[in-house]
Parts: C-alpha cells; sequence; structure tokens
C-alpha cells in the first residue's frame, strides 16, 4: 500500500501531539536538548547510508551544485519562512497569548519541510520502501512530544498536513515509477541523502545550512542520468 508509511507518520505526529499536551510544564531542557541531539544522530546515519545507493559522484556534485544555485536563486528558504509567518498570524488572529498557530505552524515545517520526507515519500511511491518514513516517524513522534509540551495541541494537527502533503508525493512517484531506472533511483536517493546529512548538521548546531534551497537538487538526477 502506497500510503501507508504517510498514514503511520501522521498518526505518530498526532499521537505525540496529545501526548505532549499532557507535559504541561514543558520537559527540562537538559532532557530535551539531549533527546533532540540523539535524534539527529540518528538522521545522520540514515543519511549516511543512503548515500552509497549513487553510483555516479559527478551526478551528485552536480546536482547539488545546480539546485543548490537554483533554489538560492528562487530563495525558496526566504519564502517558506514567509508563508509559515503568514499561516502563524491567520490562524492565531484574535488569539492573545495563544500558542496553538505557532505550535501548528512549527511543527509543520518540521516534518514536512525537509529531504526526509520527500526521498522517503519517493521510496515509498517508486520502489515500495517505507524504512525511511517508518523512521522519520519515530523521530518526528519524538521531536513533536518535545515541542507539543511547550505550544500544545497546535503541534498535533501537524499530523493531517504532514499526512496530505507525503502522500501526494508518494502517489506522484507511484505514478511515474515505471518510468524511472535504477540509476535515477540510486542517484536521487543519494542526492537525498547528503540533504539529510545537513539536516542532522544543523540539528547538532554545528551548520546552518538552509537545506530547502537546496530541495530542487533532488530530482535533477533524473536529467543528469538521461544525459549521461
Amino acid at each position: 500500500m502506497v500510503l501507508i508509511s504517510s498514514i503511520v507518520n501522521g498518526i505518530a505526529i498526532i499521537l505525540a501531539g496529545l501526548l505532549g499536551c499532557l507535559l504541561k510544564k514543558g520537559l527540562p531542557e537538559r532532557i530535551s536538548k539531549g533527546v533532540m541531539q540523539g535524534m539527529a544522530l540518528c538522521v545522520l546515519a540514515i543519511g549516511v547510508k543512503g548515500f552509497f545507493d549513487g553510483e555516479n559522484m559527478l551526478i551528485s556534485i552536480l546536482s547539488i551544485a545546480i539546485g543548490g544555485a537554483l533554489g538560492h536563486l528562487l530563495d525558496l528558504d526566504r519564502h517558506l519562512n514567509r508563508f509559515g509567518a503568514f499561516m502563524q498570524r491567520k490562524l492565531t488572529k484574535g488569539e492573545s497569548g495563544s500558542t496553538f498557530g505557532e505550535g501548528f505552524v512549527t511543527a509543520t515545517l518540521l516534518v514536512c519541510v525537509g529531504a526526509m520526507a520527500i526521498t522517503g515519500s519517493l521510496d515509498s511511491g517508486i520502489r515500495g520502501d517505507h524504512t525511511t518514513i517508518f523512521a522519520k516517524s519515530l523521530i518526528d513522534f519524538v521531536s513533536c512530544l518535545v515541542m507539543a509540551s511547550t505550544l500544545g495541541a497546535g503541534v498535533a494537527f501537524a499530523g493531517v498536513a504532514c499526512f496530505l502533503y507525503q502522500g501526494a508525493i508518494a502517489l506522484g512517484g507511484s505514478a511515474i515509477a515505471s518510468f524511472l531506472t535504477d540509476a535515477m533511483i540510486g542517484e536521487m536517493t543519494c542526492v537525498g541523502s547528503i540533504l539529510i546529512v545537513a539536516i542532522a548538521l544543523n540539528m547538532l548546531g554545528l551548520t546552518k545550512i538552509k537545506v530547502v534551497n537546496f530541495i530542487p537538487a533532488c530530482f535533477l538526477p533524473l536529467i543528469f542520468c538521461l544525459l549521461m
């Protein structure tokens, strides 16, 4: 079932949001920080593992270089943040001091915007491999649990957005699966995994890479594989 991984991920986020509301005073900072660092290491391991699916390093380099240039030219990161701020203003309109909108927008950006959401959903749709999204579901569960303890029930509603977003990508991947070669899939996974490593480095506070600006790179291997 193509959508099974998206369903699991959505449910994990909803449960985390609801359980997190029970921790009204929030978790001690040292605990939440330690947990998030542990999740970052898991993300790093996933990225390193997927990197070796690629066979032509030249394709990865060209994809990251050209895709990154395109993303920075379009300034995707800034536009996404502006959209998030817009949604937050709309959701919190007339709710003085409410964190519902902030929780929803922050959690939605966390679980939807990233290479794991895209590459994992493509894996589900194209190869029927749900491993990445299942791993992401566990990471999202822990992350959203910590977040909901501070920002409240809005975090849980991000599960619906996550399901719709990843489900659409998975269905799209399933539709084009017959046109993709093993080389294309491997190179896309490799490039996506490089971005996953970048996410982990950001989570650890070692870098401030605007990973969203590199999202176009995930799709360029399709073109380069045809040319090469």
